[in-house]
This record gives C-alpha cells, structure tokens and sequence, in this order.
C-alpha cells in the first residue's frame, strides 16, 4: 500500500514536471540559430553589425544561467557599436550535449571553438562569467589563435576548499539523480529559484524581473538540471588539471571581481592568483561588489571591454606602418 502511494505520487510530481518544464519553455522560446559542432547543438544569438574590423565580442555565462544573464545588461549595451556573440553553453539554454557528462571547460571549450569556426569568427574577445571563467582560461590555452583577449568576470580558475554543494552531487548521482530531477526539482526549485538568485546577487540586490527577462527558470527542466550539476561536481577536478598551464596564456586578459563580499566565487582563491600567474593580466577589484559583477558595474564592464578593443586597434595600425 505505501509502495503504491509512492509510485502514483513520484507519478503525479513526474507529469507535473513535464507540464512545468513545456510550460517553461513555451515561455521562453530560443532567441537565435541552432550550431550543429560535434556532441553538442548550440543556440547562439548574434548581435550588432557584422562589418567592422575589430574582433567579436563572445559572451559566455556561469552555472545555473543562460545567455540571458550575459545580455543583459551588457552584451545589449555592447551590441550597439560590436559584434556581440552569446551563446548557451553546451546543456544550458536552448543547448543541448549528446554525452551528460561531457561537463568539463575542455571539451566545452572544443565544442564553442568549433561553433565559432562555423560562424565564420576566427578570432574573439571572450567575456567570461563564473564557470565560464575556466572554461576561457581553457580556451585560451587551447586555441590561442582563437583568443584575442579576454574579459573575466568573478572567474573560477583554481580548485577551492570544499565542495559545490550536497544536493549537486546527489542530482549527478546516476539513478538517484535522474528521479529526483524528473519528479521534484521543478516543482521545489520554482519555489527556491527566486531566493537562490537573491543569494548569488548579495549583497546587491537582483534587478526586478531578472528571473523572468533572463529565462533562469529554464534551469528547472530536468535535463538542465542535470547537466548544471554535473558541470559543477566536475569542476574542480578539471581546473586543478588546467591551472598550472596559466602561465602559458599570452591573450591580454582583464580580471574584474567583487571583494571578500563574493561569497558564491572567492576573489582570494580565483582571482588574485590568476592575476598573479598570467603574465598579461589586470586586475580591478571592487569593493562591495558581489558575484554579479556585469549587473553590479555594467559601466566598468562596458569600458575595460572598449578599452581591451582600442588597444588592440592601436596595435594593429602601429604594427601596419
């Protein structure tokens, strides 16, 4: 009899689930083309005009997020004037992964490398946030003609005390994991969602509406769910493999991060000591600045950025005479 009442239950939370996650999506339609590279089809939305001579601007989120959180406010600003290139990481958004567990910044590295060589970008500014801060350090160790300099935002770069979090590993676990994100993710986590973006904003505040105007509830789905967390136990693994190799990074790079108040990525264990390795880094620490650091001073982000473009062009008109 309780085996009974707990299948019909797991029954009901799995059709609610499915229900949430179509109703999710049909509120949050993809925005842009779909790049078919080899175990991944990437959604990617291209911005601003195609015709200038300076190198694209590629926009690439952290965990739990979507595109959304890089186009606003900044990559929208940017486009006015740049190529501006966002794109949801392989399992995140409107992206998808044929292998789950093709999770690590190398071979997400491999599969947006490859989408930029379709889109016809062989070389890039890449503006980072978060996770994504391995994943550019990876790239541009990877693909250093791909690379032309590199904007890091709150990065993870080096391994941390710690874990990511119990109910992460638990959603990784095989079997476990699949049932809890088919049945009670959605339904738990529509309540939860709003307080955790609070959580990763302090101590500013999350702009009103930001959950809706970014999309962050597509993270609910299951499959998302899934991949999200098995970005996350994977992580640290992979930067203690990577992180030796940043002194080979030449790309100019530009570190902005918030000060101890960052409690999601700590500026002390990631940022300073990348800052300190790669022999091209700058660092601009802000004070009272938490980990969303693009929402926090888009203006700053928006000029280190420029700044980062007027160099190169001065370096490549004094290298023409």
């Amino acid at each position: 009899m309780v085996m009974a009442i707990v299948v019909a239950a797991l029954a009901i939370l799995a059709l609610v689930t499915q229900a949430g996650a179509w109703l999710t999506q049909r509120a949050h339609p993809p925005q842009g083309r779909m790049v078919e590279v080899a175990g991944a089809r990437l959604h990617v939305v291209d911005l601003g005009p195609r015709d200038i001579a300076t190198p694209p601007i590629v926009m690439l989120h952290g965990a739990s997020s979507n595109l959304g959180a890089m186009r606003q406010p900044v990559g929208e600003r940017l486009a006015t004037s740049h190529r501006v290139i966002l794109i949801d990481r392989p399992g995140h958004g409107w992206s998808t992964r044929t292998n789950p567990w093709d999770s690590t910044p190398a071979i997400q590295g491999r599969m947006i490398a490859e989408a930029l060589a379709k889109l016809g970008v062989n070389r890039a500014i890449l503006v980072v946030h978060s996770w994504a801060g391995a994943l550019g350090a990876r790239m541009a160790l990877d693909y250093p003609q791909a690379v032309a300099g590199m904007v890091m935002l709150a990065p993870v770069a080096y391994p941390w005390p710690g874990g990511v979090g119990r109910y992460n590993r638990i959603i990784a676990t095989p079997v476990i994991g699949p049932l809890l994100a088919y049945t009670i993710t959605l339904p738990l986590g529509t309540f939860l969602i709003g307080p955790g973006v609070r959580g990763v904003f302090a101590p500013q505040l999350a702009p009103d509406g930001y959950v809706e105007n970014t999309a962050t509830s597509l993270l609910l789905r299951p499959r998302e769910f899934l991949a999200n967390a098995r970005d996350l136990v994977t992580l640290k693994a992979a930067v203690a493999e990577q992180a030796p190799r940043y002194a080979n990074i030449k790309a100019p790079i530009t570190i902005i991060s918030g000060d101890q108040t960052d409690k999601t990525v700590s500026t002390n264990i990631h940022s300073r000591p990348l800052a300190a390795t790669a022999s091209s880094a700058k660092l601009i620490v802000l004070p009272g600045v938490g980990h969303m650091v693009q929402n926090a001073a888009p203006d700053l982000v928006i000029a280190e950025i420029e700044a980062m473009i007027g160099a190169m062009a001065r370096s490549t008109a004094a290298a023409a005479r």
